[in-house]
């Protein structure tokens, strides 16, 4: 399927309407590249910041660009919102150059083209986290081999949060050892803990897009008989207690369930939390000792965190 780029160089007082005119033409979204943002100061408090590139803005105002289907009426369309575009200056709207070009896209472009910069990496002694596309032989005859088709709505399983879990589910899960995995998105930590021996893991996500692709992966790696992927908020879904929880989301949200947490690790077990910020390190840590966990580890990997707690 292919696509119309349409871009609109206009002024900041000008993107609400012109948006909502591209809304009212068909398009789900718009991207604003503001020439402002380059000169705007940041404070980069936690390493979330990147150095931005001048080439993606324009030299001066804002450009709102928006995507439409390509069919037999897209040039129509696009006539129609020039004449919405241009007629916003009746009310004395502002739209500067308010220059519209036209740039069609290939879907399969958006599809593909980010798979060239993801390859196989080894995050830790026993994991690799490999791409279906890439054909990957094992190293070493312990090595583990996590295969993972990300899709378009998920990270590749190396973000330095999931890497840390996968470190410490290789520290602790056992054989036959029972999982629970909360918010488990792509579920590649699900499938690590099966492919250390664990027998049976419970992964629970609120998304549904989240547990469509879980399911797809746990297949992939032909753990099924092991990981079951189901909907569900939080912990509200677990029955039983188990050796190791894992959750890899964020400090507040793991804030917020911390007895439930506690009521689900058996007695000698294990939970591990990260999608932690460094900042909120010590709340972390807090809360969960609060509750009666006893912090084992705490990881660190460039600005996140993960924690290792027992449960007497």
């Amino acid at each position: 399927m292919k696509w119309m780029e349409l871009s609109v160089l206009t002024t900041n007082e000008a993107v609400e309407p012109i948006s909502n005119i591209l809304h009212e033409a068909g398009a789900s979204g718009v991207v604003i590249e503001d020439s402002w943002e380059l000169e705007k100061e940041r404070v980069d408090q936690f390493g979330e910041l990147y150095e931005l590139n001048p080439s993606d803005f324009p030299i001066a105002g804002v450009r709102v660009k928006a995507y439409l289907a390509t069919n037999s009426f897209i040039y129509e369309t696009v006539e129609e919102i020039k004449l919405a575009i241009s007629n916003l200056q009746s009310f004395e709207i502002n739209i500067g150059a308010g220059e519209v070009t036209l740039h069609e896209v290939d879907e399969e472009d958006w599809a593909t083209a980010w798979k060239q910069y993801y390859h196989p990496v080894k995050i830790s002694n026993r994991f690799t986290i490999v791409p279906t596309w890439e054909d990957y032989q094992p190293v070493s005859t312990d090595e583990l081999i996590i295969e993972l088709d990300p899709g378009m709505a998920f990270g590749t399983g190396t973000h330095p949060t999931t890497v840390m879990c996968l470190q410490a589910l290789e520290k602790t899960v056992k054989a036959n050892d029972t999982v629970i995995d909360v918010g488990t998105g792509s579920g590649v930590l699900s499938i690590g803990a099966a492919l250390l021996g664990a027998s049976h893991v419970h992964a629970l996500d609120l998304d549904e897009v989240a547990v469509t692709a879980a399911k797809a992966n746990v297949e992939l790696n032909k753990v099924s008989d092991k990981v079951f992927v189901v909907k569900g908020n939080l912990l509200d879904s677990a029955n039983e207690p188990a050796d190791v929880v894992v959750a890899n989301i964020l400090a507040d949200i793991i804030l917020s369930f911390t007895h439930d947490a506690y009521q689900m690790v058996k007695s000698g077990g294990t939970y591990i939390t990260s999608g932690i910020i460094g900042a909120r390190k010590d709340d972390v840590r807090n809360g969960l000792e609060e509750v009666g966990f006893v912090i084992e580890e705490i990881m660190m990997m460039e600005d996140w965190v993960a924690i290792i707690a027992k449960k007497a």
